[in-house]
């Protein structure tokens, strides 16, 4: 650099400048501040001369960086500590936000890391205090800012430092400061009470939450779920948080502050409200701090402090009103004073919540959540002192009810993409506590539910005979009616709860479930049969699959059956449903119903076919559906003419499941004769195919077929689960209709809509799950199947490989080609075929599908292989099997190649998929030990494969030292979750030539600080502790070990 101005308008450049080629010209010149040690004096000059804000901060941002990825000598790191705190104090008032914002990070980041190198980090917080002492807010500010950043950096995970070090490092911080810190915020708060400026009192205030908010004892909790649980604060904390002033400060600021101060105020008394209960010296102390809480929560309820207007405000108030009873029991709350104030407001303020429902609909959970948890409590309840629960309760159900038929009749005004039934399940999230305020006092609940039922449930049938010209009206009441279905579907997924009489209970259910029942004739009858396309009507009907799911897991079934007789006695009163058989055949003849005249709507064919597969696997359940008609009839005539949903094209991807459970169905009676008549729709399909000429095998007709048909063939081979299942559809296929898929992929080959389900079949079809694929020792069927897959595979990828690039190439080829590896790595892995046979008989069915399948590899980009997850996985399975099985095949290869594969092997070792780096590992410590057992350890060799292996490593001498150093870095530096995977190839490299063990070793010891040479020579010597040159199992078991404790004692700071 020519001089300083001339590096103030590069970086000028740099944070400032519109053109990107400008930016990244300026980036490169600049990057050596932060790379390059050396540049460190260099950015403290930068600092004492620049004059412009852009130079200050490359100097901040590049010692930051130096600092997190450089290990500094110690008495560097002090003076540049010492350095910003000098220069915050005497040159911070007058820096711009953003450079103060990032020295304070550089300070934080040197602080945390150098914390138990030396005391003088530790006195940051006094350090801090100087600022505050200070007369101008300026200085006020900056300490403060220094101890938000400080209490934030230590709560965080650093990526340059290991997780068990940043843990040591945040509990001694815990430990030493943090209470300061607490103490240090609340006397802030007090000092700026009055202040006008409330940038000091937001500081602060933020300072109080994230002392708050700290992981006391290493949790990661997601503050986000109503699961944070309680804040374990440390028992040093006792004294400040019984003292009554605490908690009023935050009310205080509440009462005073605008949001976003106000909602900051309401989040740290969500944390209060939160405090671990043993914290508390004794009981009356605890009550002390709870009556407190009650006493500020009252007022606010009471004069409705103006910030409950705002929206953040009213949530998190909300959500501090749910704490009530996450952290108290029931009988504590009735046993403070003014509890019946207090319980008669909460109610007001709810109903008035369920009313303005469109602004509160995400804070009413855990309004909702308070009041089933109170409900819940009840039958536990000793004591005298009346809970008024069941005064305030019923009106809460009514008025959730009420707000949800409101929300139906103004929705239809607005936007309806935006509506809760079309999330179900969301919508069974936010219905979750519903249910237990509905069976509280369920007589009441039930019959007000039963009570505006009825009369729309009369309208709907009246609807369904009369020609309306207004189709808002029935829209509005189909709405009304999926959200009682929906309320009824709760309130029986929780089935009973304690202290009410079970009997009366499954009556009520017998009356609501009877309802709904009901409602499903009407709905599949008159006009409302000719709705199917409504949206409403679709919602509606997704409602009452979601009922059907909930009663059967409560209701159908032997258990449920036999305790349930009050229920089915009412239900064969009411309905003439006098067991689970009749009851079920409902269920399917709704499913019947839904199959029949759902062509439009994907969502309800899905969800039907979803609650059919819960009846099929069931295994109480799957026996009764064969005993009804309609489930024969389905099995037995599943063609286009009855389910008219499989000529629907946008539905395709069910036909898969919809196949899957009637193979499941036709496995479960164990019947050939059974099997070959369920499958002769799907047989006249691959008549109609094989018969049609090659001329005319390129039209729609056959490509919609096709596709279908491959779907089809899917669900029915996923169904499949033992040698006997798996035989008969095997025996259906092959040798008769196998080379209709031959056909099919060398006509479409170009089409991925054909393509695709052909090789996902063949994917399910070679795959050896519970040992399905098991042949006679004297059957040939393992080897004739491995030969289809390799004409199949060979059709395929010569044809794909001459094709030019489309401009979606993942769905064009590259989809393609990782279903085509995974075909191959199922049927190499599958262990049902003896592959030496090929080369023994001369046979080139598997050289032509390994070659194929390399070339296809080889034509992908190993950037585009990282970059798509589901070819990343198959590509690497693909190599695990081939290194583990056929190895030879791969050492064949030319060095170019071979050197390219091993190359992705290292990358797929530096990703973050741990299954993927073990499957890398494994085929690395293959090669290797491929390498020690045949020339390392052997004579001289003397096989094919290991001469080409030792002439690969000759031309790429480096190629072994390098996946060692990235093994090695690996395991030492990142938090790697399958150590024992990454163990094995590292002793087989270390095995075959100790020099470049001892190279590594030196250059890793050179990279890390002086006075740490010696302990981390003393690891490296640990690590080969009794480990010998040889490779079973019991030396690689004793090496793995080593490496665990080399790993823990390298990494100890």
């Amino acid at each position: 650099m020519e001089s300083l101005a001339q590096l103030e308008a590069l970086c000028e450049r740099l944070y400032n400048s519109q053109d990107s080629a400008e930016r990244a010209h300026a980036e490169n010149t600049l990057k050596c501040f932060s790379v390059n040690t050396e540049y460190i004096s260099q950015c403290q000059y930068i600092l004492d001369n620049a004059l412009t804000p852009y130079a200050l901060m490359l100097a901040s941002s590049s010692l930051l960086k130096q600092v997190t990825e450089h290990s500094l000598a110690l008495q560097l790191r002090l003076d540049i500590r010492n350095y910003l705190i000098n220069y915050l104090f005497t040159r911070g008032p007058k820096l711009q936000p953003f450079v103060i914002a990032s020295l304070i990070q550089l300070l934080c980041r040197i602080t945390k890391f150098g914390w138990f190198d030396d005391d003088k980090f530790r006195e940051v917080v006094n350090d801090s205090t100087n600022f505050l002492s200070q007369a101008t807010p300026d200085h006020f500010a900056i300490g403060l800012k220094i101890l938000n950043q400080l209490v934030l950096e230590m709560n965080q995970p650093n990526p340059g430092l290991p997780s068990t070090h940043h843990r040591r490092v945040a509990c001694n911080f815990r430990d030493q400061s943090l209470f300061q810190i607490f103490q240090i915020s609340l006397t802030s708060l007090l000092q700026l009470k009055n202040d006008v400026s409330s940038r000091l009192q937001e500081l602060a205030l933020s300072l109080a939450l994230k002392c708050l908010s700290f992981d006391f004892v290493g949790t990661s909790i997601d503050e986000s779920s109503e699961e944070f649980g309680t804040v374990q604060i440390p028992s040093a904390w006792k004294p400040i948080l019984e003292e009554p002033s605490t908690l009023q400060i935050f009310f205080d600021y509440y009462g005073i502050a605008e949001s976003p101060l106000s909602k900051e105020a309401l989040e740290c008394l969500v944390r209060l409200a939160s405090v671990r209960r043993s914290l508390f010296t004794n009981d009356a102390a605890r009550s002390k701090f709870l009556g407190h809480l009650m006493t500020g929560t009252k007022e606010i309820l009471q004069t409705g402090q103006g910030g409950l207007g705002d929206h953040d405000n009213y949530h998190e108030f909300c959500r501090l009103l749910g704490r009530f009873k996450l952290n108290y029991q029931l009988s504590e709350l009735i046993n403070m004073e003014g509890y019946s104030d207090w319980i008669r407001l909460v109610a007001e303020f709810t109903l008035k919540s369920l009313q303005s429902w469109q602004w509160a609909s995400s804070s009413v959970y855990y309004l909702l959540g308070l009041w089933s948890r109170l409900v819940t409590s009840v039958p536990y309840l000793k004591g005298d002192a009346p809970s008024l629960l069941d005064e305030f309760v019923p009106k809460i159900t009514e008025g959730f009810i009420t707000s949800r038929f409101n929300s139906v009749q103004a929705g239809f005004s607005d936007d309806p993409s935006d509506n809760p039934l079309d999330n179900v399940e969301l919508l069974q999230d936010q219905l979750d506590c519903f249910p237990y305020l509905c069976r509280f006092q369920y007589e009441n609940s039930g019959l007000y539910i039963i009570k505006i039922m009825e009369p729309i449930l009369q309208l709907y049938t009246e609807r369904a005979q009369v020609q309306t010209r207004d189709n808002t009206e029935i829209s509005v009441i189909e709405a009304k009616l999926a959200w009682i279905v929906h309320i009824i579907a709760a309130i029986l997924k929780i089935k009973q709860i304690t202290g009410c009489s079970v009997e009366s209970q499954e009556v009520l259910d017998a009356e609501l479930s009877a309802r709904v029942l009901q409602l499903i004739k009407v709905a599949d009858s008159g006009l409302h049969s000719q709705r199917y396309g409504e949206l409403s009507k679709q919602r509606l009907d997704r409602a009452i699959l979601i009922f059907f799911q909930h009663f059967r897991k409560s209701y159908v079934g032997d258990q449920a059956m036999h305790s349930s007789k009050q229920l089915y006695s009412r239900l064969s009163e009411l309905l003439g449903l006098s067991d689970h058989l009749l009851l079920l055949n409902v269920i399917v003849g709704k499913i019947a119903t839904n199959l029949k005249c759902y062509t439009m709507s994907g969502e309800v064919i899905d969800h039907t076919l979803s609650l059919f597969l819960e009846l099929a696997s069931g295994y109480m359940t799957g026996k009764l559906l064969l005993k009804l008609d309609t489930v024969k009839f389905i099995v037995a005539n599943h063609t286009r003419e009855h389910l008219p949903f499989l000529e629907e094209y946008r539905c395709s991807r069910s036909r898969t499941t919809f196949y899957y459970i009637i193979g499941w169905l036709i496995f479960l009676e164990d019947s050939s004769v059974k099997f070959k008549s369920s499958m002769e729709p799907l047989l006249q399909i691959f008549v109609s195919l094989e018969s049609t000429p090659d001329a005319m095998f390129r039209s729609d007709a056959v490509k919609h077929a096709l596709i279908g048909l491959m779907r089809d063939l899917r669900g029915i081979a996923m169904a499949t689960n033992s040698r006997r299942t798996y035989g008969l559809l095997f025996d259906w296929l092959y040798p008769a209709h196998m080379p209709l898929l031959l056909k099919g992929i060398s006509h479409w080959y170009d089409t991925p809509e054909v393509t695709t389900p052909t090789l996902k079949f063949m994917a399910e079809f070679v795959l050896n799950k519970a040992q399905r694929l098991t042949f006679d020792s004297s059957s040939p069927n393992g080897i004739l199947l491995f030969r289809e897959v390799s004409k199949i595979i060979v059709a395929y990828g010569s044809r794909i490989l001459s094709l030019p690039n489309a401009a979606d190439i993942y769905k064009y080829k590259y989809k393609g080609i990782w279903v085509s590896l995974t075909i191959l790595s199922r049927a190499l892995a599958g262990n049902y075929c003896n592959f030496g046979v090929f080369e023994l008989y001369g046979d080139r069915a598997l050289a032509d599908a390994l070659d194929i399948a390399l070339k296809m590899t080889l034509s992908v980009p190993l950037a585009d292989i990282l970059a798509y997850r589901k070819l990343t996985r198959a590509y690497f399975s693909f190599l695990e099997v081939l290194f583990n099985s056929h190895i030879v095949f791969i050492l064949n290869l030319d060095t170019n190649t071979f050197m390219h594969i091993v190359g992705s092997l290292e990358s797929g070792l530096k990703g973050l998929d741990t299954s993927i780096s073990s499957q890398c590992a494994s085929a690395i410590d293959n090669v290797a030990a491929f390498y020690f057992n045949n020339i390392t350890m052997g004579e001289a060799p003397s096989l094919p494969a290991a001469l080409n292996l030792a002439r690969h490593i000759q031309e790429c001498p480096n190629l072994f030292p390098e996946i060692l150093k990235t093994l090695f870095e690996i395991v030492l530096f990142e938090d790697c979750g399958n150590q024992w995977s990454l163990s094995r190839p590292i002793l087989s490299l270390i095995l075959i030539n100790e020099q470049i063990f001892s190279d590594l070793k030196a250059q890793i010891l050179a990279s890390q600080a002086v006075d740490q040479h010696q302990r981390l020579s003393l690891c490296f010597d640990k690590l080969m502790a009794d480990v010998t040159r040889s490779l079973d199992s019991k030396n690689r078991d004793k090496f793995t070990q080593n490496l665990t404790v080399f790993r823990n004692d390298f990494r100890v700071k």
